[in-house]
């Protein structure tokens, strides 16, 4: 059976005490995703240090873009191998980039769930790791992700990384 764990990101520092503007909740809502992107490659990296193989589905294009790069960024001792779909060599490196409706180009064991959606390739993985950002635009889709997962038999668990961080 596919189990599914979501990370419940912790809430942010609070940057004032003012009222806050559209573009306020903009800036959160952007860091919210970029502190969920780096966990993924930090999950990426561990499951690559256990040897697992992982395929990393995002939103789109550009976001997957950008995971790429911060794979790119961990230090030279810390490199996990990855590639975009359709790039790098023919057998696959480790850690799998994409975003289409077709999921990776071999099997994986695990996936990582960066979409609004849960992908129609994801009970396709024994473990799927996603993520409940914290601002309340993303808390709604990861909520409605987590019912779609419940309604396909995914076993889920949660794990609160403010009671609980990512080790």
């Amino acid at each position: 059976m596919t189990q599914a764990l979501f990370y419940l990101m912790p809430p942010m520092e609070p940057r004032s005490t003012t009222n806050h503007t559209d573009s306020d909740l903009t800036i959160s809502a952007t860091t919210a995703l970029i502190e969920m992107y780096q966990l993924a490659c930090h999950v990426a990296k561990q499951a690559f240090i256990k040897q697992q193989s992982v395929y990393i589905h995002c939103q789109n294009k550009e976001v997957a873009f950008e995971i790429d790069e911060l794979l790119w960024q961990f230090e030279p001792t810390a490199f996990v191998p990855h590639n975009l779909k359709g790039e790098g060599p023919a057998t696959g490196s480790p850690v799998e980039i994409g975003f289409d409706r077709l999921g990776a180009n071999k099997s994986r064991q695990l996936l990582i769930n960066l979409a609004d959606q849960v992908p129609p390739f994801a009970v396709n993985f024994g473990q799927i790791i996603d993520f409940v950002a914290n601002d309340q635009q993303h808390k709604a889709v990861a909520r409605e992700r987590y019912r779609q997962y419940r309604d396909l038999g995914v076993e889920l668990t949660t794990q609160n990384l403010a009671t609980h961080p990512f080790n």
